[in-house]
């Protein structure tokens, strides 16, 4: 009991603290990054190594932007009396509290400083309370609740009432591959993640060492463990392991678990934390973030946005996650749930993002859930961009047992470890291309609404694509399959060439060393089938395989290949 009560009294000061510096928070931005002891020469001094593969994969270059703010910058605004809270790299400044006017004054006279952002200031005129998670925090209802509901009914003993939500965008079958989300990253910003290191949803993740890290943007060096849960119900749907009742849809997946959103208020502020928690995400080489928040009006009223600020690239916080996908990140972001508001007829921030895939919530039978976000679709710019089970969604209770809550909040979650899935069999290939390949595969493709965006859609028929394996291969392309490919089985290649010629085959891991090479491979002009059944000695990994002629004109293809255990 003691250990509880201490627990308690030290949770209602935490609040206390929150509540009373929210307003006071300033965003100083820079004029440049001089004197910086850091280089785009040496990335490695601010950047993982994980996090620079990212970028080699996609030929992204390091840029001014990643250099991290020039410290004696910060040193200086901090001598003049203010808390620094977090720093932004991409956007080249830094976040700040304090209650003194005047030292807001003495900052913006510093050569160094271009502007500061008052994006916490409190307005008794216009203070209002706003509760971004109200829709979804009242739909969380026990299950014995669910009477009279229609719910397509599972057909999976393994997935248990979770079958709905994963089977809906066909990531069922890409578990039945081996494609769980292993080796892969999501990063998780959101509002806290209350009892996750106690409840038993989550203990394989644990077990398996799958969390790897949590940060608080909101009040550094704070515990994320400690707070609202929402953050908790949406890391359910990814990794959340309780067999016979919940799997998540990239159970295998690793997870940092960051505190960017201030459930006690709402001020433009959270989206300069959520900038920082994403450029924390890059820098640790997190492939996805999953971000079931939005941005809509604050309980300041003049920071407000508007739907004609939903524009792709104009809030701070969708700038941001534009950023991040330049960065080689896949965002998934949930579309918001003002479907019923009738002031707010757009997606939120910052899904809204030119490059964020924005997921709207459908109901177990696929239907529009009619709290679910409209967008717009105006030629190539169509959001939301897709949808999933966002209605009834089955997630972890705040005691460990098993419910359902709807909110887009909890689509996005579905989305993104579906995505971490797919990935995973194709590491070589782009964010964008992963993006592409999920859109291209949704119900509604070729006719958009402002609704579903693309629709609901088929990770296994997106698997397919990446693969190549679909119809309409054109002259001088390679196909392998299946990729990966499981255990000792052996590898197919699709090869289609001009003219009829002898080929080789070479393999090679990832650190170049040659595994195998065959010379003897004739070909006809057209396609060819090839068949390697020597290759059973393979271990589970990633590996580079490269077909060349012997003679003829020039053809060469090189292909990433991945072997999982059986």
């Amino acid at each position: 009991m003691r250990r509880v009560t201490a627990t308690l009294v030290f949770f209602l000061l935490f609040l206390a603290v929150t509540a009373q510096i929210a307003p006071n928070k300033y965003f100083v931005e820079f004029t440049n990054k001089s004197n910086s002891p850091f280089s785009i020469d040496r990335p490695w001094e601010f950047l993982s190594q994980r996090a620079l593969d990212r970028r080699a994969i996609s030929g992204i270059e390091i840029e001014l932007n990643d250099l991290p703010v020039t410290p004696d910058y910060v040193e200086e605004v901090s001598l003049i009396g203010v808390d620094v809270i977090t720093r932004s790299k991409w956007f080249n400044g830094i976040t700040i509290y304090t209650t003194d006017t005047f030292k807001i004054a003495e900052i913006e006279q510093l050569p160094f400083v271009k502007q500061v952002v008052k994006n916490g200031l409190r307005n008794s005129e216009t203070d209002f309370t706003h509760d971004k998670f109200a829709v979804e925090q009242a739909s969380i209802i026990p299950l014995n609740s669910l009477q009279g509901i229609p719910l397509k009914l599972s057909d999976s003993t393994d997935y248990g009432i979770s079958y709905d939500q994963v089977h809906m965008v066909r990531t069922d079958l890409l578990h039945d591959f081996g494609l769980r989300g292993q080796g892969m990253v999501i990063a998780v910003l959101d509002a806290g993640f209350n009892l996750v290191d106690q409840l038993a949803p989550f203990d394989s993740l644990w077990a398996n060492n799958q969390i790897l890290g949590t940060r608080d943007f909101v009040t550094p060096g704070g515990n994320v463990f400690i707070g609202h849960n929402h953050g908790m119900h949406v890391l359910s749907i990814m990794g959340g392991y309780v067999p016979g009742q919940l799997i998540g849809t990239a159970p295998k997946a690793d997870y940092w678990l960051l505190r960017s959103e201030d459930t006690d208020s709402e001020y433009l502020v959270e989206e300069y934390n959520w900038v920082s928690a994403a450029e924390f995400a890059d820098s640790v080489g997190a492939a996805i973030i999953n971000s079931s928040l939005g941005y809509t009006v604050f309980n300041d009223s003049t920071q407000n946005h508007h739907c004609d600020d939903m524009t792709g690239n104009t809030t701070p916080v969708t700038r941001g996650a534009n950023i991040a996908f330049t960065k080689g990140i896949l965002v998934v972001n949930s579309a918001g749930n003002e479907g019923n508001n009738p002031n707010w007829q757009c997606v939120s921030a910052p899904s809204d993002g030119t490059d964020v895939l924005a997921v709207a919530a459908v109901d177990s039978l696929g239907q529009y859930a009619s709290f679910s976000s409209k967008g717009v679709v105006n030629g190539s710019y169509v959001k939301p961009n897709v949808a999933a089970m966002g209605r009834l969604t089955v997630i972890s209770s705040s005691d460990g047992t098993i419910t359902r809550g709807s909110g887009t909040s909890f689509s996005s979650p579905v989305m993104a470890g579906s995505a971490a899935c797919l990935w995973q069999a194709f590491p070589a290939y782009s964010n964008a291309t992963v993006k592409m390949a999920i859109e291209e595969s949704a119900s509604l493709f070729t006719n958009p609404d402002i609704y579903l965006g693309y629709g609901i859609p088929n990770l296994f028929q997106a698997y397919e694509r990446l693969t190549g394996s679909d119809p309409g291969i054109s002259d001088g392309s390679l196909v392998i399959y299946p990729n990966p490919s499981i255990g000792k089985e052996p590898i197919h290649l699709r090869v289609i060439i001009p003219v009829a010629q002898t080929m080789q085959v070479q393999l090679v891991d990832m650190t170049g060393k040659q595994l195998f090479t065959r010379n003897d491979i004739r070909c006809a002009a057209g396609e060819n089938l090839i068949t390697l059944n020597s290759l059973s000695f393979l271990k589970q990994g990633i590996y580079i395989l490269k077909i060349q002629n012997q003679d003829g004109p020039a053809f060469v293809e090189t292909k990433i290949i991945q072997r999982l255990e059986q």
